[in-house]
This record gives structure tokens, sequence and C-alpha cells, in this order.
């Protein structure tokens, strides 16, 4: 059984938004599966064939003028399927049926209020009862003239086609963004265009996810070997665990120690999945090479970057020994692959190099499978107890593939590294017995480079800078530091500063992201 072809789904057309994935979560949250294709990719026939009940295209950077990089079949709009166009998507659905856009006189980005002009199933209980409601914008084009059949549902003071519908071809178009968190009661907008409109019934889960996650591994994989890239947090235990129970002794996992894992990592892991689970795993201790690399590394790209080419090494290394394998599978996450610059079709900048995305060579001898790469944070976590896994690992906090490297700015040696997994072991057991581990989206320690002055029994101490950072989230793409009580940081920092030499003072990062990143480096 096919299930992606029997499911009755909403397909997204992408153009290129670094916020399409959301729309896919967007409607993922409210039961109705969803598919995302590339508008260079789109074919006409796959729409027809794939059940598609809804069609929802995307923002992106581009303008709707640029005719040798948009693609847009216009037989779609003879399917007598409804179609939602969210801001470029919007603006492209004018402009082919004979409306026309321009560079706007004034260009929208951030909030704006909306206002009411008349009804529609689009927006159903999405106002407010005073006839506004706050969304968020981003563009620079603007449709100036609406296509025949269009009607004005709502405006701002900027944008007067807002909201438009064609109510006998179930077309709509939104210059603003209902998929993210900004928009007031954005959710409603998806939710009324999924089941008011496409008459779509829930049909998504966990469950579904967890079953076609595992056909797809299954259909990728054949019957050639996999090694999976283990670091026994949350996104590499689920890949795992999926695909264990995908192809079974066909994987085998290879953990590395890097030295740069926190305390007791490497213990932790061998018992669970090799004691417990009882899948094929290797333990490495490459401590040394990669401290050997590293050295007098300062680089947070470089560090990455090496640490990156070190792990495809040791794997491909490994892989020879086991023959015949093919395939290398890694926790990679749509937010992972933003920030990198990674998904395909999209012109976001790049941030930062992940080493399982951007801080991987160009020339491999292994193929990547990466099954969550679609997926965000939550929506890993939730797979992971339909794969029954324990929530001790589920609801573990995230902590980054190159591991204490990019929590201590500067040069690494093997002095600072104890001292950090020390001071990140006392604040991590802390939030536990005081029962804020999970409240908080991620926590950790971090080693700043620099020493300052301090006093300890009458004597002078020049030692480090510890810092504390703890946020809250909802997919980590945005974030808000956590804020803890002034009892239960004297304690933190008492606790850190009176049991390791090293450290005599502890700061707390109160930055949210954006401007910042989670991790400091």
């Amino acid at each position: 059984m096919n299930l992606n072809n029997n499911l009755k789904k909403i397909l997204i057309i992408d153009y290129g938004s670094q916020f399409t994935q959301l729309i896919a979560r967007r409607i993922r949250e409210l039961g109705v599966y969803s598919i995302i294709v590339s508008h260079k990719k789109i074919k006409f026939n796959d729409i027809v064939e794939k059940n598609i009940a809804g069609i929802i295209l995307s923002g992106g950077p581009l303008n709707v003028y640029q005719s040798k990089k948009v693609r847009f079949d216009k037989k779609i709009f003879n399917l007598e399927i409804p179609i939602l166009g969210i801001c470029f998507g919007h603006q492209i659905i004018s402009k082919e049926l004979g409306g026309k856009v321009k560079k706007a006189n004034q260009r929208e980005f951030g909030l704006a209020k909306l206002k009411k002009i008349k009804n529609s199933k689009l927006t159903n209980n999405f106002f407010k009862s005073n006839g506004s409601n706050n969304v968020w914008m981003s563009h620079a084009d603007e449709v100036i003239k609406l296509a025949k059949g269009f009607k004005v549902i709502a405006k701002t003071d900027t944008s007067k086609f807002s909201i438009v519908e064609n109510l006998s071809k179930n077309f709509y178009g939104i210059q603003f963004h209902p998929e993210v968190t900004h928009t007031e009661k954005g959710k409603v907008i998806l939710k009324n265009f999924i089941f008011s409109i496409c008459n779509v019934k829930r049909n998504w889960s966990s469950k579904y996810q967890k079953q076609i996650l595992i056909q797809e591994v299954k259909k990728n994989v054949g019957k050639s070997k996999v090694i999976c890239a283990l670091s026994g947090g949350v996104d590499s235990s689920v890949v795992a665990k999926l695909i264990h129970n995908a192809v079974g002794k066909q994987l085998t996992c290879i953990f590395v120690n890097t030295g740069l894992l926190r305390k007791n990592e490497e213990i932790q892991v061998v018992k669970t999945f090799k004691k417990k689970f009882k899948i094929n795993l290797i333990y490495v201790n490459a401590k040394k090479l990669f401290l050997r690399r590293l050295k007098k590394v300062t680089d947070p790209e470089k560090k990455r970057k090496i640490i990156g080419k070190l792990f495809i090494k040791i794997f491909e290394k490994y892989a020879k020994k086991i023959k015949k394998v093919k395939y290398l599978a890694q926790g990679t996450l749509y937010p992972d692959l933003i920030e990198s610059k990674s998904v395909t079709g999209s012109q976001t900048s790049k941030i930062k190099s992940h080493h399982n995305v951007g801080g991987l060579p160009k020339k491999m001898k292994l193929k990547l499978v990466e099954p969550l790469r679609l997926l965000f944070k939550d929506e890993v976590r939730k797979l992971g107890l339909e794969l029954k896994l324990s929530k001790q690992i589920v609801l573990r906090h995230p902590f980054p593939g190159p591991g204490l490297a990019i929590r201590m700015p500067g040069e690494i040696t093997e002095n600072k590294i104890k001292i950090l997994k020390e001071a990140d072991y006392i604040f991590i057991n802390s939030l536990r017995e005081h029962n804020l581990y999970n409240k908080i989206w991620q926590a950790y320690a971090a080693l700043l480079p620099v020493k300052t002055v301090g006093v300890m029994g009458d004597n002078r101490t020049y030692e480090y800078m510890c810092l504390l950072r703890a946020i809250t989230s909802e997919d980590g793409m945005t974030a808000d530091f956590f804020s803890f009580s002034k009892e239960f940081m004297q304690l933190v920092s008492n606790k850190i500063i009176n049991n390791i030499n090293g450290i005599n003072r502890v700061v707390y990062d109160i930055t949210s992201k954006p401007p910042s990143t989670i991790e400091l480096e």
C-alpha cells in the first residue's frame, strides 16, 4: 500500500520561501497530509495522479516578471482544485489570470493591521469583533489590478488587495503570511481553506508519518547496507530507530567519541542502543584525532568544517570494514537546512554550516539518507514516542553535532573541555532537580574566551567566565530566554564556582533568536 498516494493531501508548490515548510507544518498540525514540490519540478500529471485536494502556492524572493526563473503551468487552473496563493503565490495567481502586479510604492515588512471588507469562507472566525486583525507582511511587490472574477475580502492601509477571492473557481490570494506565529490566528486561514474549501477530513498523525517514513527508507535503501551517525541526541536516536525498524540488520550505527561530548554521554549511548535496542553499534574513540586537528583553530566555521570532514572520514573508513555500505543516515532537521542554505529552491542567506549539512565535504563516497530533513524538532519528538523511544531520550535538549567545540569560542584545549563538561553537568542536573528541564527547549553552559579577576578566600583569582543559556522555543526557528528566579541563578552560580577550578564568574545570556542564534558559534 502506498500511503502517499492513498491519502487526500494538500500540495504546496514552493517558490523558495524560507517559510514554505512552516506551511506544511501548520497543515500537519491540523491533522492533514501535505507535500512540498519545487515550482521547478512540478509536473501537471503528478497533480492529477496524487489525490490532491487543494493547492497552495508559497511565497518567495522572486518577482512575477522574472519569467525565466518562475515556472507555472496554467493548466493547473483547469483542474477544479481549490488554490490558495500566499504572498508571491497571490501575485502569481493575479498575473497569470489577467491582473497586474508591480513594485509597491511602499513596501510592507513586519506587522500590519488588516481590515475586513466582506465575509468569506476563508476568513470565517479570523477577524476580531472590530473587523481587524494583525498580520505579518513581507513584500516589495503588490497586486494593483485584480484578475476577472476576483473580489476584495480585506485590505491594509498600503495593500488594498490583501485578501482576494474568486468564489466560483475557489481561487484565493493573500498578501500576508498566515503560517508564521506573528500573524494572529493565522492557522484559522489554513484551517478554513483545508476543511471548508477543500473539504478534506483529518487523515494525518505521527502514526502515519512513521509508516510513510519507513516506507520511504525501504524504497530508497532497498537491500543496501546503511551506517547511521549516532550521537545519542534526539534526532540521531530517532533516525537510528526509524531506519532499524525499516531495514533491520542492514543498519550499523557508528558512535564517534570526539572528546567534545557531554559528561558520561558515551556510556549512556552504548547502554541504550547496544544493550537495550540490540542495534548493531560500533564505538569509535577518536578523541585524540579530533583534538589534534582542532588545535589552535579559533574560527567557528573552520571548526565545523574540520569536524564535519573528520566524521565523514571515520564513517567511510568503517563503511569499508563493514563492506557493501552505500548509505549514511543522519538526523538533519529542517531548521539545519534553512540555516545552512540547503533547502531545494531556497534563496535564503547562509547563517552557519551545520556539521551534517554545510560542513560535509563536496565529494563523498556514501549517499545520504536524511528522513527527518523536512521535520521540526517537536515533530521529531512525537515521532520518537511513536517509535517507542523512552521519554528520557525523546525529551532531551538538542545537542549540536560539533558538541562542546562551538560552546567554547576561541581555542579548544583539553583543560577547557574538562572545565566545561563539569559546568554543563551542574547546570543541567540543577534544572532536573528543580523540575525546570522539561520547561526549557534547550539549555547549556559555555566557556567564554576571557579570564576575569576574582577573590576566593582572600586570594586573587584570574579564571574563565562561564556563560549559561536557556531558551524557550516552538521549533528552534525563533527563541526567547527562559526567566529563572534569582534564587535559582544564585544556586547554580555558587555550585559552579565552588566546585570547578577554573571558573570564577557566571553570566546569563538574555538574548533572543533573532538577533542571536541559539548556539554561540
